[in-house]
Parts: structure tokens; C-alpha cells; sequence
């Protein structure tokens, strides 16, 4: 069969044929020429990203869509994987006794009333080895303080309990009554020590339901900052310097760094202080639900529990305090 015969079949003619098959070869050189252009980019930078990359190749004349060059690199395989690390440091299987959670819609509102606990991880490049220390950290809940914490080589119990024994030698028995320790479920925090210290000082036990990081969210976002702000930007080659700085950083953060959570003043700051703080973010999750559930009388209205902030009893009490300017 012809050429022309198979066009028409198809409802082509010849010219659209050729007009395509032109295209199609001219598309194959262009992708080799990018292609290879993005070679010799990644001799220098071999993780530069396909926007930074889209960048460069249109400053050497070559332009092309973001989509396109995605699709391309996608399909020769040079798009470039981010990373993850993910450290394991929680081991809730275990056969010990998980407590009931204590603190859930309760709102702090003076310090050593709630602590809590959380471990994280220290990466360090130690003789070109890459390893992992671990922090153990209390904060307490009301002021955002670190009060304790411990650096050590182990995920046993007995990290979590020298940052605890900092804690408890910062206050003594005196100025803790009533106060509730909060932390996940972890082997570490039901361990028969660990309890044992925290029932010698009347200390009553608090623990998540479940893994949701919501139900920790202070401690979950002490450790956030400490690492985007300091530990992700500093290179440790030691376990010493890793020691020294942690120390220098525990010390920034409960002295230098404003929070906007506690109403832009430092931990040291909103330990001299009593009743609710201002926090200065939105819980944009929070104010999305609330617009749903609308009260349909002014019985039905909440009472205001600080200037510039309403407490929704439904949500965890790490994320209750909710702005609303």
C-alpha cells in the first residue's frame, strides 16, 4: 500500500505526515542538545534541582518549560531524589505499662505545670564516618523552656533520665507540685526507672494515646527548632563539639530566641510570668474547623480565655490556644 493511500486512510495527507515526522526528529535533537547541556551542569553541581537547572539552560539559549524539562529528565532518569534521613528513636511496642493521656484540651498556664519529653537525633561525621548521638530534651509547656537535657550514644534509658535529673536539680521537689510529664509512649519513658523517678517526686505521668506528633506538638516543635535553625546548619566532626554545641544552642534558645508562641518573649522571660500568653501565629486548622461549627447563640459562645485568643476544648492541648487577629 502507498504512502498516500495509507494517509488518506487515516485521514492525513502527505504533507502533514512529513510536517510530523520533521518535528519529531527536530524534538529528538533538541532533547539530546538539553540533555547534554544538563550533563555537563551536573559535572560541577551534581544535585542542582530541575528549576535551578531550567535557569541555567535558559541563560546558555536554551528555553524550555518547566513541565517539559521535568518530563525529560524523568524520563532519562536525572531528576534528582531529595534525601531522607529518618532516625527511629520512639520503640512503643513493648510490654510496659503505657499511661492515660492527662493533659488533653488543658491549656498551661503557669510554668511547672506540664513537661514534656522527646528524644531526636545528632547527626556526626566523625572521622569520616557518619553516625547518630541522640537528644533527649524537657520543656516545659507553658514557657517553651528546655529545662533538661542530655546528649548520649544510646537509645536506653538512660539519656532520657539525666535530661530528667537536670530538670528535677533546676527546681527541686518544692516548686513542682502538681506538675504532669508528657511524652510518647517510648520504651525509655515506661521504664521502671524512669517512673520511679518521676513518682518519687509526685510528679504525675502523662503519655499520647497514639503516634500522632499533634498530641507532643511542643516537644515535637522544640525539636524542629533546634534542628532547622541550628543542627541541620553546622557541621559536627566530634562528639565533643557536638557536647559544646548543643550546650551553646540550649542556651540561645531559652535566652535569646523570641517565640511567637509565647508572646514573642524569651523562655527565661515567660518563666517570671503567670496566667495565659498571647500567642502570636494562627492555627489556620483550627480557624478553618471553626468556621464550620459556627455557635447558634450567644449561649453558645465560648468565654474568651485570653486577649486575642480562644480556647477550643476539642482540639489537643499543645495546639488549643487559637489567635484570632
Amino acid at each position: 500500500m502507498s504512502l498516500s493511500a495509507l494517509c488518506k486512510l487515516f485521514g492525513y495527507t502527505r504533507q502533514g505526515h512529513w510536517r510530523h515526522v520533521k518535528e519529531h526528529y527536530r524534538d529528538e535533537i533538541d532533547a539530546t542538545a538539553l540533555l547534554g547541556e544538563v550533563r555537563e551542569i551536573r559535572k560541577e553541581m551534581p544535585r542542582c534541582g530541575t528549576r535551578k537547572i531550567q535557569v541555567l539552560l535558559e541563560d546558555r539559549g536554551h528555553r524550555i518549560g518547566r513541565d517539559r524539562l521535568f518530563s525529560l529528565l524523568r524520563s532519562s532518569g536525572l531528576l534528582v531524589h531529595r534525601k531522607h534521613y529518618r532516625v527511629v528513636t520512639t520503640c512503643s511496642k513493648h510490654w510496659m505499662r503505657k499511661y492515660a493521656n492527662l493533659v488533653k484540651g488543658i491549656v498551661p498556664d503557669r510554668p511547672n505545670q506540664i513537661w514534656v519529653s522527646d528524644i531526636t537525633y545528632v547527626e556526626v561525621t566523625e572521622s569520616g564516618k557518619r553516625m547518630f548521638l541522640y537528644l533527649s530534651l524537657v520543656t516545659d509547656a507553658y514557657t517553651h523552656e528546655i529545662v533538661g537535657y542530655a546528649l548520649h550514644d544510646t537509645l536506653d534509658t538512660y539519656g532520657p533520665l539525666k535530661a530528667l535529673h537536670m530538670a528535677l536539680a533546676e527546681y527541686g521537689s518544692d516548686g513542682l507540685a502538681g506538675l504532669i510529664h508528657h511524652s510518647d509512649r517510648g520504651c525509655q519513658y515506661c521504664s521502671q526507672d524512669y517512673v520511679n523517678e518521676l513518682k518519687a517526686y509526685g510528679i504525675r505521668i502523662s503519655m499520647t494515646d497514639n503516634g500522632d506528633p499533634y498530641e507532643n506538638a511542643v516537644a515535637e516543635r522544640v525539636n524542629g527548632i533546634l534542628k532547622t535553625e541550628w543542627l541541620y546548619h553546622t557541621r559536627l566532626t566530634s562528639r565533643r563539639m557536638a557536647y559544646e554545641t548543643v550546650r551553646h544552642i540550649v542556651h540561645l534558645y531559652n535566652n535569646e530566641r523570641p517565640h511567637l508562641s509565647i508572646d514573642m518573649r524569651t523562655p527565661s522571660q515567660a518563666r517570671a510570668e503567670a496566667g495565659p500568653l498571647n500567642r502570636r501565629w494562627k492555627n489556620y486548622w483550627a480557624l478553618k474547623h471553626a468556621t464550620r461549627q459556627q455557635p447558634t447563640s450567644e449561649e453558645d459562645r465560648p468565654e474568651p480565655h485570653a486577649a486575642g485568643c480562644v480556647v477550643d476544648a476539642a482540639l489537643p492541648w499543645c495546639a488549643a490556644a487559637v489567635p484570632v487577629s
